[in-house]
């Protein structure tokens, strides 16, 4: 058994069923002297559905100094954790024949998507969903739990942080992403207000605050900037552009966006930069990494922070180069590869396997 292997297993097999009372509370010191950041990406989604309490409160005890939350929202207007606006890859609410008429078809960024989506959803109805594993065929493991969660609302991953940050002597920070914006503004349904509201309700929109906010569109985090206090991050993706450019039929794309200029441009309304990874360290057509590229040191240049995303233990995502075998779910050397990306000079990053990056920075301080 590789060491990663070892480690993720000891962590699941002390982890708790639930959020409530959790056991075994495992967590490194934080830091000492190493500023890199560990998002805890969806929570603990190695290990547990994400997007959940009991992903979220994982990652904190795994040592992660943030946990990420997808916002979306209900009919209601109520903010709530879940990867996309759609929602039956996620919960059960396929199985709920009283709800079976809120499927239907929507364009969700210029693509038709059909399901159930949360805008569709008073608060009280998603309430007696339950989530699921989103990508079973990679994490069977995680499919015992599902049934078992609620989908959260954004309180109430505030309040786990707060919760949390006491019992753990430790601030457990929140990096909320706005998902789909456009979508959701065409709808009458703007998250940024509410979002807004909750930080200021919760004393979190103050300089100092342990938050992030980060969008892969551009106009909305511009609308956010002068009314937060606290950082905002650009999120780009490998290909493709932000959907509120391809909107108004701006033909700027995220490879403009990250070039030298580009992230000068970025850097007048946000604070960091959320590149896929592949913008660091790109791989060939076998899946090798090649040389880094110049996207840290132009972004550092510009001012930003860089996290990128997401580093997972299994061989699906991981490159060749640290892959233990051909089958996807199996885990290889995540270890190797955020030491590579940690070597190209990256400040973070965001991890479904919050351990492993935790260790892998305590091994780091350790060899100082």
């Amino acid at each position: 058994m590789t060491v990663a292997a070892a480690a993720v297993l000891t962590l699941v097999g002390a982890a708790p069923a639930t959020a409530d009372r959790p056991v075994a509370a495992q967590t490194t010191a934080h830091h000492h002297g190493d500023d890199f950041t560990v998002v805890g990406h969806r929570g603990a989604a190695g290990y547990r559905p994400e997007h959940t309490l009991a992903s979220y409160e994982l990652a904190a005890r795994m040592g992660a100094d943030y946990v990420e939350p997808d916002l979306v929202t209900t009919k209601d207007g109520v903010l709530v954790a879940r990867h996309e606006p759609e929602i039956g890859g996620t919960t059960d609410v396929a199985r709920h024949p009283e709800f079976a008429s809120r499927k239907t078809t929507k364009s969700l960024d210029g693509v038709e998507v059909t399901g159930w989506f949360t805008e569709d959803f008073t608060l009280a109805e998603l309430k007696t969903l339950r989530a699921a594993e989103r990508i079973p065929d990679v994490r069977q493991h995680n499919t015992i739990y599902d049934g078992r969660y609620e989908v959260p609302t954004f309180q109430e991953v505030i309040d786990l942080s707060k919760r949390l940050s006491r019992e753990l002597h430790r601030e457990i920070g929140i990096y909320p992403e706005t998902k789909h914006p456009t979508f959701f503004r065409k709808q009458g349904k703007a998250l940024e207000p509410t979002l807004v509201s909750i930080l200021d309700k919760n004393g979190l929109n103050r300089r100092g605050a342990k938050v992030y906010v980060q969008s892969f569109e551009v106009s909305n985090l511009k609308e956010l900037d002068p009314k937060l206090t606290v950082p905002l991050v650009q999120l780009t993706g490998a290909t493709g552009a932000p959907f509120d450019f391809v909107d108004s039929g701006d033909p700027r794309t995220y490879a403009d966006m990250t070039t030298a200029s580009g992230l000068r441009d970025v850097a007048r309304y946000a604070d960091g930069l959320g590149p896929d990874k592949n913008q660091v360290i790109p791989r060939d057509s076998a899946g090798f990494l090649l040389s880094p590229t110049s996207l840290v040191r132009d972004a550092h240049r510009a001012g930003l922070t860089v996290h990128p995303y997401t580093f997972r233990a299994e061989n699906s995502f991981l490159p060749a180069d640290f892959r233990s075998s051909t089958v996807a779910a199996e885990y290889g050397d995540l270890f190797a590869e955020i030491a590579t990306f940690r070597a190209a000079g990256i400040d973070g990053l965001f991890t479904d396997n919050s351990d492993v990056a935790i260790a892998q920075r305590d091994d780091r301080l350790a060899r100082r």
